[in-house]
């Protein structure tokens, strides 16, 4: 156990804290009954869980108190490719890289997979991810058929999503860890016939081309997502590539991947040195970079093969990649607007590319229904991701975007906010006091707690 400085993968917030790892079960309830005996006592400052430090804001630090680190509790304990579905039974600290490598080779899939594979199976469930897929087949706590849960009392609860129990399971699923510690989870796997994708691209002149094509092309896919300029203002604003896929099947595949077709493909090109300074995302960089990222892509193309790390996670090819911000860092900033909200979505993205702060990497999705958890993020709905570096004014930009989100009916996405006021927090979920009811009950000293969840009130 150490004192270590701790920071989102937006490497913006750092705190530091006592960061304990946690090798075994047993660890984690002698960590957990240790922080209920301290309840009340002056000082105390309680515990969070963390998984892979993927979030970009504060959600998984815990700023003067005990951060457990559950990164060795990393054993996946059964792969059941017979099971209807096919299920996976793993340890909260096994990351999806590790389970999609392990269960690739047997024909199975990992149900949701967001924009990088580096994340846990804890992190997944705290955080509810979601991926390209979302209008179809739902969020990550939609595929988690049970969950252990270690509480405040130092007791091991088996959670389902239905049933007894299951108040307390949708607490978890997008909870931020604040019900208490996702210990070992079973996941609902798919099949796969091989680990490639054929994708369909195209590229749209402005805003009202992206969403109408969208909007009429969604629902022929399983996968779908735009990467949408915000930089380009005029008749070109709101211009993007669009692509969407299918997993393919083996016979769809080019005859030199057809030897191995469940073969993994996850290229690493490098890890990005500590080196860059401030700044290096400007008007010109941001101008040439989104110009190049555009004109690359296919005006129109249908039926290319992709194998898992260039449809999925690109960037997930460098290790690293934050720190070409600067140690500054940066805020993603994720918001969702329902479907009926488009003149509020359109006056974000004007804000945006008016604003002279520059973000290069955008993501567009739709969403489909959300699931049952009381702090889940995906509703139907348009969600719209930039990343801004930090730099003066930009809090005021994020404020202005708050405002017109709330007021369109949107909200914003827990595992990416950093800066967010608890008042404004609150309008966006009205399901908060529901949740801290079903939290108090569960721990009634607060010793599950972060520093998002301070700054919050949650």
């Amino acid at each position: 156990m150490s004192v270590q400085e701790l920071h989102g993968f937006g490497r913006a917030m750092r705190t530091r804290g006592l960061v304990r790892p946690v090798r075994t079960v047993d660890d984690a309830v002698e960590a957990v009954r240790e922080a209920s005996a301290r309840a009340g006592e002056p000082g105390a400052r309680g515990l969070i869980a963390r998984g892979l430090g993927s979030s970009y804001g504060d959600p998984a630090q815990n700023s003067g108190g005990l951060t457990l680190d559950l990164t060795q509790l990393n054993q996946i304990l059964s792969l059941d490719a017979e099971a209807e579905p096919p299920l996976a039974v793993v340890e909260a600290g096994v990351s999806l890289d590790q389970l999609m490598r392990a269960a690739l080779p047997l024909g199975l899939w990992v149900p949701v997979l967001p924009g990088t594979r580096q994340v846990t199976i804890g992190g997944a469930i705290a955080a509810d991810v979601h991926g390209k897929n979302h209008h179809k087949q739902g969020s990550f706590g939609n595929h988690v058929r049970s969950l252990d849960l270690l509480t405040a009392d130092g007791e091991i609860r088996t959670l389902t999503p239905d049933g007894e129990g299951s108040a307390e399971f949708w607490a978890t699923v997008g909870g931020m860890g604040l019900t208490g510690i996702v210990l070992r989870a079973t996941i609902a796997m798919q099949r796969c016939e091989t680990g490639y994708f054929t994708v369909d691209t195209d590229r749209t002149a402005d805003l009202d081309e992206t969403i109408d094509l969208m909007t009429r092309d969604d629902d022929n896919y399983t996968y779908t997502v735009s990467w949408m300029d915000a930089v380009t203002s005029g008749r070109s604003m709101g211009r993007a590539v669009y692509t969407r896929g299918e997993k393919a099947t083996r016979c769809e595949l080019p005859d030199k991947l057809r030897g191995e077709p469940l073969r993994f493909v996850g290229p690493k090109l490098g890890t990005v040195p500590d080196v860059f300074p401030n700044g290096m995302l400007n008007k010109i960089t941001g101008a040439a970079f989104s110009e190049f990222w555009y004109r690359k892509a296919p005006k129109h193309r249908v039926g290319e093969v992709q194998n898992i790390t260039q449809f999925f996670q690109p960037l997930d090819v460098f290790d690293h990649w934050n720190r070409g911000y600067g140690p500054a860092g940066f805020l993603q900033y994720q918001f969702q607007i329902p479907f009926d909200a488009e003149a509020a979505f359109r006056r974000t993205v004007e804000m945006i590319t008016s604003s002279g702060h520059i973000s290069g990497l955008n993501v567009l999705k739709r969403f489909g229904e959300g699931n049952r958890g009381l702090l889940s993020f995906p509703r139907p709905g348009w969600t719209f991701t930039v990343d801004l570096p930090i730099r003066r004014g930009l809090d005021r930009l994020v404020h202005a975007l708050d405002q017109v989100v709330l007021g369109a009916g949107g909200r914003l996405y827990l595992a990416k906010d950093s800066r967010v006021d608890a008042a404004t927090f609150a309008q966006m979920y009205p399901r908060l006091d529901e949740f801290r009811e079903l939290r108090a009950r569960l721990d009634p000293h607060g010793i599950f707690v972060s520093d998002q969840a301070r700054r919050l009130g949650i």
